[in-house]
């Protein structure tokens, strides 16, 4: 009689995301194994069950490991869970490719899109590991990584053009407190994500200018209108963009404190340099390194992204503070759309 096979899932790396990410999978049954670039915390992890880089004060699940070494954690996943900056997707999965299963299933966490090529974190998967996008999922929604290591209702997107991968992976998320939902609109989930950066960018900008929240509103409103114009230009469907992986991933990332969007967009609206402001943030901030890949796919697609255009101008100092605000307000008026 054959014994059966627990699921089996690497997820790298050991960052904020990431870690919860892990978590999420060891609660839900899933055995998983974390990949982290410093000894320290894989060391910690294993031996105290808690990650002291990001979260010290919380007890992981006994079934969650840690390595540093990429072929240890791949061996035998069945799943590979990629939390990782989007600028060093491509260079890290070239190292990674071959030691990933040929049936594992590679599910991206990432909202970012590949500077220099605008590719889609999916789109840099396929191509480099040569894995058929039917093996390619994204799980993406409002998913706060503090609020979801403490164990807070949450609910993501799990979007895979294979129904049954999507499922896969869905169930092997799904637990009391974290509620997948599964989608075949894959470019709909990674613009709604990607793009969302970008916007919380804006109301953390206004926000740190000290605008009300009608200007905060407004840009969530609108941002959320340039977003679905250029998924759907995409072939994104526009239920996408007003589901979890769209609205709702907009809305908790433009009005949280914890998001490091919001968070970085205010340090600038305070008066901090791009590098002030990065030093201040401290994580990656994928909207400040996707910002202008997004805005070429918006030129690409004859997309009009206004918000993202301003702030593209404002990062790269070519335009100042009340100069963006100016450049927002004073457009010609039009119908709304």
């Amino acid at each position: 009689m054959s014994q059966h096979r627990s699921t089996r899932a690497a997820v790298f790396s050991a960052g904020s995301w990431g870690t919860a990410a892990a978590k999420i999978m060891a609660d839900a049954g899933t055995d998983v194994i974390t990949h982290a670039r410093r000894s320290e915390i894989a060391d910690a992890i294993n031996s105290e069950h808690r990650n002291p880089g990001y979260f010290p004060d919380v007890d992981l699940p006994p079934t969650l490991t840690a390595t540093t070494d990429p072929a240890t954690a791949l061996d035998g996943a069945d799943f590979l869970v990629l939390s990782i900056p989007a600028q060093s997707l491509r260079e890290s999965l070239a190292s990674w490719t071959p030691h990933i299963g040929r049936d594992t299933v590679i599910v991206s966490l990432m909202k970012g899109i590949e500077r220099d090529t605008d590719l889609r974190a999916s789109e840099v998967i396929t191509e480099v590991t040569g894995t058929p996008a039917e093996r390619v999922a994204v799980l993406s929604g409002p998913n706060l990584a503090r609020e979801i290591m403490a164990g807070q209702p949450a609910a993501a997107t799990v979007a895979c053009p294979d129904e049954a991968t999507a499922i896969r992976v869905q169930q092997a998320c799904h637990t009391s407190y974290f509620r997948p939902y599964t989608s075949a609109d894959v470019t709909g989930c990674e613009l709604g994500g990607a793009v969302k950066n970008v916007i919380a960018l804006a109301v953390g900008i206004a926000s740190g200018m000290g605008l009300g929240h009608n200007a905060q509103a407004m840009l969530i409103t609108r941002g959320l209108a340039e977003t679905t114009r250029l998924a759907v230009a995409m072939g994104a469907h526009p239920a996408t963009l007003a589901g979890l992986a769209g609205l709702g991933d907009l809305i908790a990332t433009c009005s949280s404190p914890l998001s490091r969007n919001r968070t970085f967009g205010t340090h600038l609206g305070k008066g901090l340099s791009v590098e002030e402001a990065t030093a201040a943030t401290r994580q990656t901030t994928e909207g400040v390194k996707s910002a202008e890949a997004i805005l070429g796919l918006a030129r690409a697609h004859g997309i009009d992204m206004p918000i993202t255009d301003v702030v593209t101008a404002l990062l790269n100092g070519k335009i100042t503070l009340e100069q963006a605000t100016a450049a927002l307000m004073q457009r010609p008026p039009k119908p709304e759309r």
